[in-house]
């Protein structure tokens, strides 16, 4: 099983200070145990619980700033060592990091696609990684309304949408956010690798990659299970008022990282 983490936007709408622009991946929390040895970035979040669901082959898509985040991983000096794939146009949508990744999603074996800019735990990541190969999404159905989440419908457990705005009428069973972790067999992330280069071909580089999952999705080739996550902590950090959450709400529910340290 391969991770491929999405780190390349800039993080516009996180409005950090002149001077202290970052990746988001590189944002750093520290856990409640206050002595330090639980202050780590969100990429080192990352590695820890991949680490610990026994996924090590992890490639990065970079592109803001990527000189950081290579500082970063090799001060981690992680092993065995991970990739990191280069999108230099970084300021289009994500679904040219997707297509950056091609040769990562192509290779073979089940496909893990996530976003970087979350803060999360083992409660996560373990339904995603569990089982034999298989097509999985993670749905959260405790979410705020309103026009930011991208939402998962599901009707008769199969996904019937997966976008911000859902149409009215729109007949589904169950609604709630996509965590933004997804999990492909090798069949089904070829597939996702094809139509993400349609895009790119067609002029649609400025999409969000969960467009691309959304034609994999409704073309209803592939099965896919759902794996229900609600309750479990965690959150994608877009804004200032994110940053706040993540430490003052989802941080103090998760392990201590130094437990999974090793």
């Amino acid at each position: 099983m391969r991770a491929i983490i999405l780190a390349a936007g800039m993080g516009s709408r996180l409005a950090q200070p002149d001077g202290e622009q970052k990746p988001k991946c590189l944002l750093r929390f520290k856990d409640s145990t206050g002595d330090g040895s639980g202050d780590a970035s969100l990429l080192e979040r990352h590695l820890h619980f991949l680490k610990n669901a026994g996924v090590d082959e992890i490639v990065f898509v970079t592109g803001y700033k990527h000189e950081q985040i290579d500082a970063e991983l090799a001060a981690i000096d992680w092993k065995p060592q991970t990739e990191t794939m280069v999108n230099g146009e970084f300021t289009l949508g994500s679904v040219l990091s997707v297509h950056t990744a091609r040769d990562a999603m192509t290779r073979g074996g089940d496909v893990l696609l996530m976003d970087a800019d979350v803060l999360y735990d083992e409660r996560i990541i373990d339904p995603l990684v569990a089982g034999g190969s298989v097509n999985r999404l993670l749905i959260d159905r405790d979410f705020e309304v309103g026009d930011e989440p991208v939402k998962l419908c599901v009707e008769n457990g199969v996904p019937v949408e997966l976008r911000k705005q859902v149409a009215a009428g729109l007949k589904y069973d169950t609604i709630g956010e996509s965590v933004g972790f997804f999990r492909f067999d090798e069949k089904t992330a070829a597939r996702l690798a094809d139509i993400v280069a349609d895009y790119v071909q067609t002029g649609r580089a400025k999409m969000p990659h969960e467009e691309a999952v959304r034609d994999l999705l409704l073309e209803q080739r592939h099965v896919f299970d759902i794996a229900d996550v609600t309750g479990a902590p965690w959150i994608e950090i877009d804004f200032p008022n994110d940053v706040k959450r993540a430490a003052d709400e989802v941080l103090p529910q998760l392990n201590p990282l130094r437990q999974f340290a090793g």
